[in-house]
């Protein structure tokens, strides 16, 4: 009776040692997807107030691209709305994980049309001062390249739609990543999220 107890208590030990493992895999796989989709949620609402920053000011009031592509710095201003959200307190936004945001004439489908897009990067306390009146930090994006300039938005009829994309570089937050490292040798990165929202630029009266 003693060794038969003794074979069950031994057994019942080799199963709990398994199980550990695997509950604890399961345990860092729900806190790694709830953490990721946290930063996806606040990429979400950075893209949303982005472009209906765009959307509002629309073209600035251009009448034409004469002296200047954005004379009413109007990008710097959807960037700021951008960069307000993901820098605010709560936010578990890592910036320089940030490639790049993206302001694009949208399609029919939520897509870029062609090559109409303005990319800004992330150069850290670099960007546009866009108040120099105040002392405000400077925009940590600065723009590489431009592809749509501002002044030929059509907010008349039948507008033109803004889209504001994010692409973030989402690493691992709990030991799931170093687990993943060792059956795959891949890099810490989870994986890329990208997120964006698109709105229709407003009639100016």
């Amino acid at each position: 009776m003693t060794r038969r107890r003794r074979r069950e208590g031994g057994q019942s030990l080799v199963e709990f040692a398994v199980l550990i493992p695997v509950f604890a895999l399961l345990l860092f796989v729900m806190l790694e997807l709830g953490l990721a989709f946290n930063h996806h949620m606040t990429l979400e609402y950075a893209t949303r107030e982005g472009s209906r920053t765009g959307s509002g000011l629309a073209d600035g009031g251009s009448s034409n691209c004469i002296g200047g592509v954005d004379l009413a710095g109007i990008d710097e201003q959807i960037i700021a709305a951008v960069q307000r959200i993901l820098k605010s307190p709560g936010s578990p936004i890592n910036m320089a994980a940030i490639s790049e945001i993206r302001l694009y004439r949208s399609d029919a489908s939520g897509g870029q049309a062609g090559s109409q897009v303005n990319v800004w990067r992330h150069t850290p306390g670099s960007g546009p001062d866009i108040d120099p009146g105040l002392a405000v930090d400077r925009l940590d994006f600065s723009q590489s390249s431009v592809g749509w300039p501002v002044c030929s938005r059509n907010d008349g009829p039948n507008p033109d739609s803004i889209g504001v994309r994010i692409r973030y570089d989402y690493t691992f937050q709990t030991p799931l990543g170093s687990i993943a490292r060792i059956f795959t040798g891949a890099p810490a990165t989870l994986l890329t999220l990208d997120d964006k929202t698109v709105m229709a630029l407003n009639p100016q009266l």
